[in-house]
């Protein structure tokens, strides 16, 4: 007897139709696997048969090949134990496969014959759907989060007896009410309201925010970078739901998404430690699992202390903050995950902290400051946007009484500036102006005569990078929409330009 059932298979960030072929003749009892499975699914073999014991259903006599097609791909994990079982009971003749000819089964199955919840539930969902499948069985654990997928009934399983019993029409399964996503709650108990102080750096930070700007901020111990930089996520924008999907598939294969929550509707805050290996910040395994940069995909990351970063994981940023993606190469192929971030990093100027400070006297020598300074390369540093000294916070502001602007208020203005840029990308693949292309560059970035005049001498005075040219034109663009201002003036800048000169004064 033969018969097929519809699975899904993951590779990376990519989900991928597999058909579980069975086939049942006359031998000695065994169940047999095959279709470049590894070894968690050639396992399945003992839970599957354990599962049928648990769950009082006979295992067949009889000798069953189940082949995963397409057979030239790797199978991983224990996402199809789900399927086999339903296939194993298809060819008892317990279901038919004409019953579940629209329908996908995924999930791990234990010993005792419960379903238990696997990861990248929601990528699979999303690809059964594009296949035609107008039904999916998961996990109940997974349910909640393949129930945002729009247009396929989700049923959570709980047993593998409670399957039956629904196949069987005993007991009928109620499918997952659709996901209807709340209004997001952006503001914590972090709050710019909280900051005494440092207005220059809180408008820096508010104009990356209105453009996913790359920030690299400089100061003394205790001047506020880190405190400014975990409050971030309170005045970044709304993600539009293409960019919720694309967050929650990566956080979803990751293993880390909420239950509660199985849309991730908030932008990502990532701040992994210092001592991050490479693979742990670009991604990387013997199954490619994504880094803390694809984790952030849509969010922001931030790298507190950068110089004490190993100067290859800092390297290794490089290319994934051009590309927006980074590419993990294997001997048994490449996977490609998006890391389409914002990258926020504080650091000291000095080993003591306190090189240029305008009280403290800095006890390390020239040499010190040269040599923990060049753990910042030239290229590293030529991607970021804004370059911030954070001051000391005076007396005066730490004492003051007066209430500071909150978090809601800037956010307000960030969002204006950011639908001002969503209608002036609106079919494109920018999502916003850190992310402007170079091929439609000047056609966004219109400057006034006086505003081509400005950065014609800056250029040609500090002699700056095409890179930098571009970014400066960029947070430029970005001082405008927060005008309202079609065209960029001397003004915007002017301002873009004072944001380009850290590196004048501590990598001259």
């Amino acid at each position: 007897m033969f018969a097929k059932i519809n699975s899904m298979g993951l590779l990376g960030l990519n989900a991928y139709p597999v058909y579980v072929e069975i086939e049942a003749s006359r031998g000695l009892e065994s169940l047999d696997i095959v279709g470049l499975a590894d070894v968690a699914v050639k396992e399945s073999r003992e839970r599957i048969k354990s599962a049928f014991r648990s769950s009082g259903v006979p295992f067949p006599k009889a000798r069953l090949m189940v082949n995963l097609a397409p057979a030239d791909v790797k199978k991983s994990g224990s996402v199809h134990d789900l399927s086999i079982a339903v296939a194993i009971l298809s060819a008892q003749g317990l279901v038919t496969e004409k019953q579940l000819d629209k329908s996908a089964f995924i999930g791990e199955v234990s010993l005792g014959g419960e379903i238990r919840p696997v990861s990248g539930v929601l990528p699979m969902t999303l690809m059964a759907k594009s296949q035609g499948i107008t039904e999916v069985f998961v996990p109940k654990g997974n349910a909640f989060e393949a129930s945002v997928v729009d247009g396929i009934a989700v049923y959570g399983v709980e047993s593998l007896s409670e399957l039956i019993l629904h196949l069987g029409g005993k007991a009928l399964i109620e499918p997952m009410k659709k996901y209807e996503a709340k209004e997001t709650d952006y503001f914590s108990d972090l709050d710019f309201a909280d900051v005494k102080g440092q207005q220059t750096a809180k408008k820096a930070l508010e104009i990356a925010a209105c453009g996913g700007h790359n920030v690299l901020m400089v100061g003394a111990p205790g001047s506020g970078k880190s405190m400014l930089a975990k409050r971030m996520p309170s005045i970044l924008p709304q993600m539009t739901f293409e960019e919720s999907v694309e967050t929650t598939n990566i956080h979803s294969i990751s293993g880390i998404l909420n239950p509660e929550t199985p849309l991730v509707t908030k932008r990502p805050f990532r701040s992994p430690h210092h001592t991050i290996s490479p693979a742990g910040l670009s991604g990387g395994g013997s199954v490619p699992r994504p880094g803390e940069i694809s984790l952030a995909h849509n969010g922001l990351l931030f790298l507190d202390e950068l110089a004490e970063f190993s100067r290859q994981t800092l390297e290794i940023l490089r290319q994934p903050l051009e590309d927006q993606k980074v590419t993990i190469s294997r001997v048994s192929g490449s996977i490609t995950y998006p890391c389409s971030i914002m990258l926020i990093a504080a650091m000291n100027p000095c080993p003591c902290g306190y090189y240029g400070h305008p009280t403290k006297k800095c006890i390390c020598s020239q040499k010190q400051v040269s040599n923990y300074l060049s753990k910042i390369s030239g290229p590293v540093l030529d991607r970021f946007d804004i370059h911030l000294e954070v001051a000391p916070v005076e007396y005066d502001s730490l004492s003051s009484t007066v209430k500071e602007e909150s978090s809601a208020q800037i956010r307000e203005r960030v969002q204006r500036a950011r639908e001002i840029q969503n209608e002036r990308y609106k079919g494109t693949s920018v999502t916003c102006n850190a992310r402007i292309t170079s091929d439609i560059i000047h056609e966004v970035c219109v400057m006034t005569d006086a505003a081509n005049d400005m950065l014609r001498g800056v250029f040609d005075r500090l002699g700056l990078s095409a890179r930098a040219y571009d970014r400066i034109l960029k947070v430029a663009r970005t001082i405008a929409d927060m005008d309202n201002s079609p065209v960029i003036d001397k003004k915007h800048i002017a301002q873009a330009v004072q944001y380009r000169s850290l590196d004048r004064k501590y990598w001259n």
